[in-house]
C-alpha cells in the first residue's frame, strides 16, 4: 500500500489482527502496556456492520520504525513476572516470535498483530495492491464510487477492503477511484473525510 496524500493521521491500537491497507473505524480497546501507556490511544477495527462501514475511513498501516533489521517484533511486551512465571502465572518463554528480515512497513499485505501500535490515515489518496480490494470491472474507471466492505455483508476475510459501490448511496460511499493500473492491478482511491 502507498499513501499518496492524507489529511489526518492518528496513532491507533488494532483490537484484532488486521492486514495493512484495510479501512476501519476508531473504537475503544483494552490493551495496556507499561502501566497504562497505551490507554490514551484509540482502538482500530474493521467494520462489522454496514452502518460501521459508512464511517470506516481510516486506513491502517505499520508505524515508522528506525530499528536495525533483522528484528523480532514481539508485542505486546511481557512483564518480568510473566516471563519467569512469577506470581500466579506460568512461565511463557520460550515463545514463538516472527523474525522480520526487513521492516514490515516496506512490504505489502502483512498482518499487523492486535495490540501493536500502528498508524491510521484518513482523507486522502491511497494506492492498494492487487488483492487488497474486492475486484469489480467498474473499478477500472476513474470516478467510480467506492465503499468499505463489512463482516456481515461481505464476510470476515474481506472486511475493511475497498469495494465497488453501484448506487449513489451517500451513506455507503467513502470515496472514488482515482486511477487503476491494469499492468500491476494497483488501485488508487480518493477517500473523503
Amino acid at each position: 500500500m502507498e499513501i499518496r496524500h492524507y489529511e489526518d493521521i492518528k496513532g491507533v491500537v488494532p483490537t484484532a489482527d488486521v492486514v495493512e491497507g484495510r479501512f476501519g473505524l476508531l473504537t475503544s480497546h483494552s490493551w495496556d502496556n507499561d502501566f497504562g501507556s497505551d490507554t490514551d490511544l484509540p482502538g482500530f477495527k474493521v467494520p462489522a456492520t454496514a452502518a460501521e462501514a459508512t464511517v470506516a475511513r481510516w486506513c491502517i498501516t505499520w508505524p515508522v520504525d528506525n530499528r536495525q533489521f533483522p528484528a523480532a517484533l514481539a508485542y505486546p511486551k511481557l512483564s518480568y513476572s510473566l516471563r519467569v512465571g512469577g506470581f500466579d502465572q506460568t512461565a511463557n518463554l520460550p515463545a514463538s516470535l516472527t523474525l522480520y528480515g526487513t521492516n514490515p512497513a516496506n512490504q505489502e499485505g502483512l498482518t499487523i498483530p492486535s495490540g501493536y501500535k500502528s498508524l491510521a490515515f484518513r482523507g486522502g489518496y491511497f494506492t492498494l495492491p492487487s488483492g487488497c480490494y474486492i475486484w469489480n470491472a467498474n473499478l477500472a474507471t476513474p470516478g467510480t464510487l467506492v465503499a468499505v466492505a463489512d463482516t456481515n455483508t461481505d464476510g470476515a476475510g474481506t472486511a475493511g477492503k475497498i469495494k465497488y459501490e453501484a448506487s449513489m448511496d451517500a451513506d455507503q460511499v467513502v470515496g472514488e477511484v482515482y486511477r487503476y493500473d491494469s499492468t500491476t492491478g494497483r488501485l488508487t482511491v480518493r477517500i473523503t473525510e
